[in-house]
């Protein structure tokens, strides 16, 4: 499918979309994680009911009236030759997670951050944009095969990956703790105050490598230990924390800031963390190394970034503390892991 680009800006507050809540959201298909269970992707029409009685204004059909941009010439010129003559640019997202990315109501559009800075590209360079559902898991296939000629599926720079892939920023890693609206736990900030708390985590997770650091860094300081607590969906997830069976859930601030803006009776987060802890991180768009692609996504981010097209894109998906001051190609990523 693909959707004109024709400049075309919403209005200055664009429309909230979906409950996360009614999401059956996937804690491994994290930037970080290594690995990425698939599960089918949630339809809008359920979530906006849900959403509705939030109080949201939301649109979750296919029409989704984009937040746009215009053509930027710097950014176009940065297009490398194989590319200029092209009309549509093939982009992955993975259709599971909102507010990241998610199915629209008609059960076949994506819908979300990730396909609506794709968008903000495909209009900076003046292409049309085509979307396609991967699993988080195949974007590197993707890629590779050629199949796509960028994945913006929340992927986390790092070095190892940019052995194959170049990269252009677009948000910060960041991981957050979210817990009861009415709990006592009021702020997250370093390794003592999760001593005794029992925490849910996506197993292979790189949350979940912090989260043991954190706990391990205790345990030798003579604090109480963490009880972790492993689920294989959100919405497991979301249960426990309600049940009362786990203190607070470790994970991307994305979903769990989602999940305040739907029910802030409900639901808090009381402290974030960059994703690349004790290092740095930032999400970014993939293509394959060496093809000239990373560079013109950039330059169209940075234009993105100042007509503050970009910013209303992120203040749509509730993302504004993750917003990015300038894009970069081939920022510092993760260093490899032993």
């Amino acid at each position: 499918m693909t959707l004109s680009t024709r400049p075309r800006r919403a209005p200055g507050r664009a429309r909230a979309v979906a409950a996360a809540l009614a999401l059956p959201l996937v804690l491994t298909l994290a930037a970080c994680s290594s690995s990425a269970d698939a599960q089918e992707p949630a339809a809008g029409g359920d979530l906006q009911e849900a959403a509705e009685a939030a109080g949201l204004e939301v649109n979750t059909t296919a029409e989704q009236d984009r937040i746009r941009t215009t053509e930027s010439p710097e950014a176009i010129a940065l297009l490398p030759d194989a590319y200029k003559d092209v009309d549509t640019l093939k982009v992955s997202v993975s259709a599971y997670v909102a507010p990241l990315a998610f199915l629209a109501d008609d059960e076949k559009t994506p819908i979300g951050n990730e396909t609506d800075i794709a968008q903000l590209i495909g209009d900076a360079l003046g292409k049309d944009i085509e979307w396609e559902v991967k699993a988080w898991a195949d974007w590197p296939l993707a890629l590779q095969s050629g199949d796509v000629d960028a994945s913006i599926s929340n992927i986390t720079v790092t070095e190892e990956r940019k052995e194959l892939y170049d990269f252009a920023s677009y948000r910060n890693d960041q991981l957050g703790w979210l817990t009861k609206a009415d709990s006592e736990l009021e702020s997250i900030t370093e390794p003592a105050d999760i001593a005794g708390l029992t925490v849910a985590v996506g197993s292979g997770t790189n949350q979940e490598k912090i989260l043991l650091a954190w706990d391990a860094e205790n345990t030798a300081a003579g604090l109480d230990p963490v009880k972790v607590e492993y689920f294989e969906n959100d919405g497991d997830t979301i249960l426990a924390l309600q049940s009362g069976r786990i203190d607070v859930s470790f994970g991307p601030n994305a979903t769990a800031a989602y999940k305040v803006r739907v029910s802030p009776d409900e639901f808090k987060v009381v402290g974030t963390l960059n994703g690349g802890w004790p290092n740095t991180a930032q999400i970014a768009a993939a293509t394959l190394k060496g093809n000239g692609l990373s560079a013109a996504f950039t330059a169209a981010l940075n234009h993105a970034i100042e007509d503050g097209s970009y910013a209303e894109v992120l203040d749509r998906w509730g993302l504004t503390d993750e917003a990015i001051e300038k894009s970069e190609e081939n920022p510092p990523g993760l260093p490899k892991t032993e």
